[in-house]
């Protein structure tokens, strides 16, 4: 049976595996509150994609609720996390932001 070594590498949040889901979130940021929509989540971290984005190095809050199906739960599962945005890029004119989670807790 193969084990599982941390990747080496400069960026954790990229060479973590990464999971296709699109699901709506709200960023609290420190110019307030914006709407976005995930397009993958990793355990370090997450890319999500809003008309604005947070600027590099901001602090961010947000609140996934994760599918019970994706978690094995008979109920969905919330996760309140805190991070930091690590990038955003313009993609075929998405906007698109990745953040690294720093905590998180979830909530019943």
């Amino acid at each position: 049976m193969a084990q599982w070594q941390m990747p080496n590498g400069e960026n954790p949040v990229r060479t973590a595996v990464r999971f296709p889901m699109r699901l709506p979130i709200r960023v609290l940021t420190e110019n307030g509150e914006l709407e976005a929509m995930t397009e993958n989540i990793s355990a370090n971290g997450l890319l999500f994609v809003s008309d604005q984005l947070p600027r590099v190095d901001s602090r961010i809050e947000f609140t996934i609720a994760m599918p019970a199906e994706v978690m094995g739960a008979a109920n969905d599962v919330t996760i309140h996390c805190i991070g930091r945005v690590v990038r955003h890029y313009l993609q075929s004119g998405t906007k698109k932001a990745a953040a690294v989670i720093d905590e998180y807790s979830l909530k019943a």
